[in-house]
């Protein structure tokens, strides 16, 4: 599933029952799948490493912050972790709502020992994907920060889709600079082609929504 230097996968389970806890971990240790447990979101929330391939089952209802409630944390903090929520009280409401803020499924308790293994493993499966489009885009965003004020501002034309004239005569500056630049940009991103810069600028740049002031 993964390579040697990348982390071991975990399943974070976050539950207050310890029962379920405990027989969840054990179900996972049996097929050699790493876990964690969590009797609280606070607790989870704060041993929560974004940087490990990791999916999570978590429960719906539990003291003071919910299920509902650690998914919103999950969310604002752009963790893109793989969620399966389960519940004994489930219905067509809350898996809705769980699913349209980014859960891949909702499971009643008391739940089927190997199905549950199933879909654990594609959350697995699904966890080492994102973590490693994940980890190439913080890489990506790195190589971007390196760039110069100028470089970014001849970035953020050849992303607008501007031609090296129209960049020149926007920069007040003459196109073969412009193709100097451009010619910087591909090199320092490691970019095979404009297209392929264009692309993986735009899948950085439309996480955090805003520019830098030099960008634009």
């Amino acid at each position: 599933m993964t390579s040697p230097n990348q982390p071991v996968p975990i399943v974070y389970i976050v539950d207050d029952d310890a029962g379920m806890r405990t027989s969840l971990s054990w179900l996972l240790e049996s097929v050699g799948v790493k876990s964690a447990g969590f009797a609280s979101a606070a607790e989870f929330l704060q041993a929560f490493d974004a940087e490990i391939p990791a999916c999570l089952v978590l429960d719906v209802r539990m003291p003071e912050v919910s299920g509902f409630d650690v998914q919103a944390a999950l969310n604002i903090r752009d963790a893109n972790l793989p969620i399966i929520f389960v519940s004994g009280h489930g219905d067509i409401s809350m898996s809705v709502r769980a699913l349209q803020n980014g859960a891949i499924d909702f499971v009643e308790k008391p739940y089927n020992s190997q199905q549950m293994l199933d879909r654990v493993q594609c959350a697995l499966k699904l966890a080492v994907q994102r973590n490693a489009a994940n980890q190439k885009r913080r890489r990506l965003r790195k190589r971007i920060e390196s760039l110069t004020a100028r470089e970014k501002e001849v970035l953020r034309g050849v992303v607008d889709g501007k031609g090296s004239k129209r960049i020149a005569t926007d920069l007040s500056i003459s196109v073969k600079t412009v193709d100097v630049h451009r010619a910087s940009i591909k090199g320092k991103l490691g970019a095979p082609s404009i297209a392929t810069l264009v692309r993986d600028v735009i899948s950085v740049w439309g996480e955090s929504a805003v520019m830098d002031a030099s960008t634009r």
